[in-house]
């Protein structure tokens, strides 16, 4: 008998020293009890992984859900599944289509002829190291919907965020964008080789830098804006990864690849803390890692980095500064426009949409 109790002990440990690991990676909880009847929250992406828990979380907690999604029917059978498990009929799915300038303006739009009010808007959709793909509008697609349509569609709510403030945005962002760097030579990726990693990095840096600069314009307002990193979660996000699709990497290093990630429902859990923690109220411009501030990479500190970033965002989009008079270039053509007279050429005709 003895001789089993030094194999056993072994494995005890070990498996004890793996569920505290995955414990501290994961994060745990969000332990705020707080529900939100009558409030409106907004969550893109959310008709699956961290974004469709984080609907059925919150519509668990009495809110009122908007969720904006690009694949109509997936969205309508969430929509459907959050109402029936929460018994909350106020789940809404609309359309939205985040490389598309267009469909982003149509959202926006709709939300404010409709709702009476926005307390929480979710910026959660993304995609991420997928091939050289093109938005509708010619940007770079993992810039684009991460970014600029997030920033686009922020910005068109804005109105709405104060007017129900107090009110919060929530960033999605990454511990990526420690190794981000925003090339504002060519942020779209048109005039050097592609490499869809540092293209990722390069969007999820730029969450992080909208986060603080949107944060100081908006002192005073009642709105608040922070980024959060949600961990390391396993959903369809990582689909180009090419992860695991090796025998060597599914047999040998998905056992260890598990210990460190969480599922979707606890990959939301970050959110819903942002959302609904009273702790938070008043808190802005800041970073989190899963539920805990920490401070971002220094690149992600860089103030005017993140005002220039600013500035050539709204010209993409096609958004006007305050204070400019006339009309700003229709997105695409301004994106090409900025490329050509860095480089001493005209501008070219308009890039072909692909699909997410």
């Amino acid at each position: 008998m003895s001789k089993y109790i030094l194999p056993v002990s072994v494995f005890g440990t070990v498996f004890g020293c793996a569920v505290l690991l995955k414990n501290h990676v994961t994060g745990g909880r969000c332990t705020s009890k707080a529900t939100i009847p009558g409030k409106t929250v907004v969550v893109t992406g959310a008709n699956a992984g961290i974004g469709k828990e984080t609907a059925h979380e919150l519509a668990k907690r009495g809110g009122r859900i908007i969720m904006g999604c690009r694949d109509m029917e997936k969205c309508e059978a969430a929509a459907k599944e959050i109402r029936g498990k929460t018994l909350n009929p106020h789940v809404y799915a609309c359309h939205l289509d985040l490389a598309s300038v267009k469909s982003i303006r149509a959202f926006a739009e709709r939300i404010k002829q409709e709702e009476q009010r926005v307390d929480v808007l979710i910026n959660n959709a993304g995609v991420m190291r997928c091939p050289a793909w093109k938005t509708e509008d010619g940007f770079e697609m993992q810039f684009g919907v991460n970014h600029l349509g997030h920033f686009l569609l922020t910005n068109l709510l804005l109105d709405k965020l104060k007017e129900s403030a107090p009110s919060r945005v929530i960033n999605l962002a990454s511990l990526a964008h420690i190794v981000g760097k925003i090339d504002f030579e060519d942020l779209n990726w048109e005039n050097k080789k592609f490499d869809t990693k540092q293209a990722y990095c390069q969007s999820k840096l730029a969450n992080v830098l909208f986060t603080r600069e949107l944060a100081k314009r908006l002192q005073g307002t009642g709105v608040t804006v922070n980024a959060v990193h949600p961990g390391v979660v396993a959903t369809d996000l990582g689909r180009h990864t090419g992860l695991h699709q090796s025998q060597f990497s599914s047999s040998v290093l998905s056992p260890f690849f598990s210990l460190l990630v969480k599922n979707p429902e606890l990959g939301a859990q970050p959110s819903v803390y942002l959302a609904v923690s009273e702790e938070l109220e008043g808190v802005t411009g800041c970073y989190y890692d899963v539920m805990t501030e920490k401070e971002p990479a220094p690149q992600a500190l860089d103030e005017e980095v993140a005002r220039k970033l600013w500035e050539a965002s709204s010209r993409l989009v096609g958004l006007e500064e305050e204070g400019q008079t006339g009309q700003s270039s229709p997105p695409a053509e301004a994106a090409r426009t900025e490329s050509a007279q860095k480089h001493g050429q005209s501008p070219g005709p308009a890039v072909s949409a692909a699909g997410l």
